[in-house]
């Protein structure tokens, strides 16, 4: 197995359809990014649940998840479910974060999820990150689309047991949710773990990536 690093970020971008995506998908990579390197940047960008309960608990989730970090969140106000009507305010929200940023890192969802929020804000981020390392997260649900994930962030112990906990503390509004569990969430990251020989891990899609082996 060949392992290729990005470096040591210093701005990352994180993109989520709804509140609580970015951390069940990416959740354990943010925890090992901005323990590595206090005082990264982190823009965050979730399209619905503006206004109320669910953007205060994204709010108190992302504070916990990038300890130490510059967090910078907007979260929109955009109907659940219902991306694919309102895409030009998703388009400009995301248009509007690349204007002001160059991270060298973006999470998002993958481009394969079965979630129509999800796989439409996938597809907006590959047209404006277009020069960018861009992970696609995944999570699971009823729908089984999980698949074969291309690149992985192997977790500390420590930390995966840290994202489940935050994940079932600040998360009130999902905890009556059937798949919104420890097993499911600690399950899945043994599962990836075995498949990059790690204890646990965080998988990701990747649609495109240029290597700079010359270097």
């Amino acid at each position: 197995m060949i392992r290729l690093g990005a470096g040591r970020p210093e701005r990352v971008v994180a993109l989520g359809a709804h509140c609580d995506d970015i951390a069940i998908g990416a959740g354990g990579t943010l925890l090992t990014v901005c323990r590595a390197r206090p005082g990264v940047r982190v823009d965050a960008l979730v399209l619905s649940g503006g206004g109320g309960e669910r953007e205060r608990e994204e709010q108190a989730a992302l504070a916990a998840f990038c300890p130490g970090a510059d967090l910078r969140l907007t979260v929109l106000k955009l109907p659940d479910g219902r991306l694919p009507a309102h895409w030009d305010e998703a388009k400009a929200a995301v248009e509007e974060l690349r204007a002001r940023t160059e991270p060298e890192l973006v999470l998002a969802p993958r481009t394969a999820d079965a979630h129509q929020d999800h796989r439409g804000l996938a597809q907006l981020v590959t047209t404006a990150f277009r020069d960018h390392l861009v992970l696609g997260y995944e999570i699971v649900k009823w729908d089984g689309d999980l698949g074969r994930p291309t690149a992985y962030q192997p977790l500390a112990a420590e930390v995966a047991e840290e994202k489940v906990r935050l994940l079932q503390e600040h998360y009130p509004s999902q905890r009556h949710r059937p798949w919104y569990d420890r097993e499911a969430f600690l399950g899945l990251a043994r599962i990836r773990g075995i498949e990059c020989h790690a204890r646990y891990a965080e998988a990701f899609a990747v649609t495109k990536l240029v290597l700079g082996l010359e270097g």
